[in-house]
């Protein structure tokens, strides 16, 4: 969905659905099988591939594990990564992009930002005009009442990250310790501890995030099971 700002109209990434399906069947996976190796139902992956439903954070990071990808082959196409800035009030893209951003060149304007709204009141917004290898460099935003994965959950990868909050009030559990961030605050942690991320307050909550070495990682058979056991919401 566009969306007006200052002029400026700015896009929301299109679902990731399309890209998702392409890359589970060029493994030559069954959504069945699929969805039986992240421990959810077929019919959430079969919604998120149909455009009907979006990933939470933990779904996500299972799903590029899973299929061993990055995060970016599945949310951003090669093609978008130099498309043009789009003159205020217009719906359609110039022909030309500026010289600094053809072939994913070093400066990511503002108003250009690739960004993709997960479930439970999550967007990131992608702060390269590439992808960088291991790395991510994102501004994330937690709606009110918005977190990383459900309160009876926690979300659990590859690498390292680091964590600085422009506003608002974020909880982060990491393990089994409780922290509250304000503007200004800093966070750095190891990404395998299982770690949920969640606004606390009552305005949005605006970060920026870095990870490196995001890898996969063997998910915990229990935690399939219990996964598993519970029925599957699009909100999951």
């Amino acid at each position: 969905m566009a969306r007006t700002n200052g002029g400026i109209r700015r896009r929301e990434h299109p679902p990731i659905g399309e890209r998702l399906r392409v890359a589970r069947q060029d493994r030559g996976l069954s959504l069945r099988s699929f969805a039986d190796r992240l421990g959810v139902s077929p019919s959430l992956i079969s919604q998120i591939e149909n455009g009907r439903a979006r990933p939470s954070v933990n779904t996500l990071y299972a799903i590029a594990g899973e299929l061993g990808v990055s995060i970016d082959d599945l949310l951003f196409t090669e093609g978008e990564r130099a498309s043009a800035s789009v003159r205020a009030g217009d719906d359609g893209f110039s022909s030309d992009p500026p010289a600094d951003r053809q072939n994913g060149g070093p400066v990511q304007r503002s108003d250009r930002r690739k960004r993709i709204r997960l479930a439970s009141g999550v967007v990131w917004e992608r702060l390269t005009t590439s992808a960088e290898g291991d790395i991510e460099f994102l501004k994330v935003t937690y709606e009110v009442g918005g977190a990383s994965s459900p309160a009876s959950e926690f979300q659990r990868h590859g690498g390292h990250e680091w964590g600085y909050v422009l506003t608002g009030s974020l909880g982060v559990t990491i393990g089994f310790q409780d922290y509250e961030l304000g503007p200004g605050d800093s966070v750095s942690l190891d990404s395998t501890t299982p770690h949920r991320l969640y606004n606390r307050g009552t305005e949005p909550v605006h970060a920026i995030w870095f990870v490196l070495g995001r890898r996969s990682i063997e998910l915990d058979p229990e935690a399939i099971l219990a996964r598993r056991s519970r029925t599957e919401d699009p909100g999951e």
